[in-house]
């Protein structure tokens, strides 16, 4: 356990500027993780938070790929920009206060993951297409929601959904600071651990098991976040 304790801690004073956040980002990372593989696993061969994925799924699909779905991919493109519109719009309202932002962000992510949750244990009583796309929708526009916030938010090396350029500077930077690679490394173990807890859940269970695990990660980044909304620390104000 003090090994864990130091590790949080080394990684939380990174940079001061960002308080808490790296540790509640990584949280996400691993939600994004998730996400990704019940989405993927369960709904088709599509993405809900890596819209580079989805848009090559769409080719595959316009080439005739019959593994794809144009109709799915255009729902998660959509849905998505509608969740990075409705974060945008938090973001420019609420930028004076990183806490209050994160907190709200997360809060209405809960939301929309206990929504889909409700969504999938309706299966008795829903149309198989309504299930399909009412998942694509909901969780797309919640990792839409995500990215815009943690895109507001800049914290290095955190984007909690694309990992390619955190890869790239692992290998491409000269000697990174061992601060900077240990929040690069830390963040793409927690895809890795999110994407691998929620396949074993959808392969082993069902998507309405990952969902509930995806649901308790949230409301525990979303509480921690709730202590945050009113501080006033230096990481609060953006820069």
């Amino acid at each position: 356990m003090t090994d864990i304790g130091n590790f949080l801690k080394r990684l939380a004073n990174i940079d001061e500027r960002h308080g808490p956040l790296p540790i509640l980002l990584l949280g996400l990372t691993v939600l994004t993780g998730m996400v990704d593989a019940i989405s993927y696993l369960r709904l088709g061969h599509v993405f809900v938070a890596n819209m580079t994925g989805n848009i090559v799924f769409l080719g595959f699909a316009l080439a005739g790929v019959t593994d794809f779905s144009v109709a799915s991919s255009l729902a998660a493109i959509a849905a998505f920009l509608v969740g990075a519109g409705l974060g945008g719009l938090l973001g420019r309202r609420h930028h004076a206060h990183r806490g209050f932002l994160f907190w709200i962000a997360t809060a209405l992510e809960t939301v929309l993951i206990a929504l889909a949750l409700g969504l999938s244990s309706s299966s008795q009583w829903v149309y198989p297409v309504t299930m399909h796309y009412g998942l694509i929708v909901l969780l797309g526009v919640m990792m839409g929601l995500q990215n815009a916030i943690v895109r507001r938010l800049a914290v290095p090396d955190l984007t909690t959904t694309v990992l390619t350029l955190t890869l790239t500077g692992l290998a491409a930077d000269a000697g990174p600071a061992p601060a900077n690679r240990l929040r690069r490394l830390s963040s793409v173990l927690a895809m890795l651990i999110g994407a691998a807890l929620g396949g074993v859940l959808v392969l082993k269970g069902e998507a309405v098991i990952a969902l509930a695990a995806g649901l308790l990660l949230l409301i525990a980044v979303s509480a921690v976040a709730f202590f945050g909304r009113k501080s006033n620390q230096a990481w609060v104000s953006s820069r």
